[in-house]
């Protein structure tokens, strides 16, 4: 665990001889992963390698709460960061040892002492300043000193004596699930008890599977699967959840009637929440509704009819301004995800979304999966938009989009894909016109002037400030507030007609409107208007 671009997938493809983080979009690891990777010395570890992004924390503390022992990576020239903290943070609440591997010592700016002075003050004491916890300081990209943070994982493991019983039936946990075009519902998990094989027919949360076949994280089929070791199971009825109890049962007619029991609780309680939600508000109602009789306390009827009417006189704004808060702009969105995870760790997202006032953030529907036809039929219903995430859309859905003029967008890097949608959220937002002032002017003298039959007033102005531009807007104020807002008829300077007068300069000037009376001591304000597109105040965090 620690923060995005430390190193922790780079450390992995070391002790795994493999490429795994130059295949991660953007080089950033957006799953969870679980790897078994065998040392030298005859030892097998298996790994999780968790996402360092500040929108994948829920990844990282269901990790944390699956191992047994916590490699906190930090980098030796960055130090310690935000999630570096969120990481020390899961790891003790799940009641995990830290070894602290200092990556990246080979860089000249490199400085691991003060990463471990850092980490004092989230009490990580390393065993140099008489605490408990390793450290080793390491190069993942060079595969320096790789050979003692193994041997550190494995003296560890040994003081905590872990065991587990490969007798019984199975229990684990769903690090991670999907759905593959091939295989149907797929679920990553790590066997923590007993032994998998094949037939075994296995319950996690409301959803029940057959095993039917079994691969390791390189695609190789497994006939049986031992504890805290990693698998990717096939079979399931339905697709658990991440973070999932994962137990073995002796039938399917168990299993269903385990699913079943643990559906009719989850109604149950759901119920119960709806329950208690109506009875507070059923409550708020009568506490309203009592305070409204105590005010009539003590008056004849006329005096209650007026003061009903004064009531629903004072409701009559509230109720325009919920028809004005019904037409604000509205996002409605779909999102897509390959992976449970993903789809989690989006949701989270959407859910610090706290600028309802500017624009309402609708979620019509999320779920796992390449993008398809009823997706877009949804978003065309709610005019909404399809997000993907490291999912794709085949060709009949991507015309289909077109010919609805529904926005598909596929995004594999997730900040890239929330600045998408903060961008969307900004071209709904009504743009603010902004006033800039370009010239004033004092009117120092009036005189009536003929044109043809018609006697009209030109005010005599002397230039304070900037310059005045026929072609722009002007206004009229007078005493501090602005009388007319319009345009000139005419600017003229010497009896002739131009454009602009700059400061010093006078000038005489007709305003468009004939009923406007300007007197002597008036200001003229010269100025522009200019569109400014406004921007969303949500902070996502990142």
């Amino acid at each position: 665990m620690g923060h995005v671009d430390h190193g922790k997938t780079t450390l992995l493809d070391q002790l795994r001889k493999t490429q795994v983080a130059a295949m991660e979009a953007g080089g950033i690891t957006q799953h969870i992963g679980a790897f078994s990777v065998h040392l030298s010395s005859g030892n097998r570890i298996t790994f999780l390698d968790t996402p360092g992004h500040a929108a994948f924390s829920a990844i990282r503390e269901r990790g944390a709460n699956v191992t047994n022992i916590v490699i906190l990576v930090v980098a030796a020239d960055d130090g310690v960061m935000k999630q570096t903290v969120e990481s020390i943070k899961h790891a003790k609440n799940a009641n995990v040892p830290i070894i602290l591997a200092i990556n990246k010592c080979d860089k000249p700016e490199a400085d691991p002492e003060r990463v471990k002075r850092e980490l004092l003050s989230h009490d990580i004491v390393c065993e140099e300043f008489g605490g408990d916890i390793q450290s080793i300081n390491i190069s993942a990209l060079k595969g320096e000193n790789l050979q003692a943070l193994s041997e550190a994982i494995v003296t560890l493991a040994e003081v905590m004596e872990l065991k587990a019983d490969p007798a019984g039936l199975v229990e684990g946990t769903v690090i991670e699930c999907r759905t593959d075009k091939g295989k149907g519902p797929v679920t990553t998990a790590i066997v923590q008890r007993g032994t998998l094989r094949k037939g075994a027919v296995l319950v996690a949360g409301r959803a029940w599977g057959k095993v039917r076949l079994m691969f390791d994280e390189n695609n190789t089929m497994l006939s049986e699967v031992g504890p805290s070791m990693p698998v990717e199971i096939v079979g399931w009825k339905d697709l658990p959840s991440a973070g999932d109890e994962i137990l073995e049962v002796e039938s399917e007619q168990r299993a269903r009637e385990v699913v079943d029991w643990r559906t009719d609780v989850e109604e149950e309680e759901r119920i119960q929440k709806d329950l208690e939600v109506i009875s507070a508000k059923q409550h708020e109602h009568r506490e309203a509704h009592r305070k409204t009789l105590d005010t009539f306390y003590g008056m004849n009827w006329k005096q209650k009819n007026s003061a009903l009417y004064k009531t629903s006189r004072h409701l009559i704004p509230q109720r325009t301004s919920e028809r004005i808060t019904d037409d604000n702009p509205t996002v409605p969105l779909i999102v897509k995800g390959d992976v449970d995870g993903s789809v989690e760790a989006i949701l989270n997202v959407i859910d610090t979304y706290n600028a309802e006032e500017e624009c309402e953030l609708n979620l019509v529907h999320f779920g796992i999966g390449d993008i398809s036809e009823s997706d877009i039929v949804l978003a065309e219903t709610f005019n909404g938009s399809v997000y993907g995430f490291n999912v794709n859309a085949n060709k009949t859905v991507q015309q289909l989009a077109a010919k609805k003029n529904i926005p598909i967008k596929l995004h594999k890097i997730i900040y890239h894909l929330v600045e998408d949608l903060k961008e969307e959220l900004n071209s709904k937002l009504t743009p603010i016109t902004e006033e800039i002032v370009k010239g004033e002017a004092s009117v120092l003298a009036l005189f009536d002037v003929t044109v043809g039959k018609k006697v009209t007033q030109v005010a005599g102005c002397r230039v304070q400030k900037g310059a005045l531009e026929k072609k722009l807007k002007f206004k009229l104020k007078r005493n501090n507030n602005v009388i007319w807002t319009g345009c000139l008829s005419s600017l003229k300077h010497h009896k002739n007609d131009v454009q602009s007068v700059k400061m010093g300069v006078e000038c005489g000037l007709n305003l468009d409107d004939d009923d406007i009376e300007v007197k002597v001591g008036d200001e003229i304000i010269c100025f522009e208007e200019r569109t400014i597109s406004r921007k969303t105040s949500w902070d996502p965090g990142f």
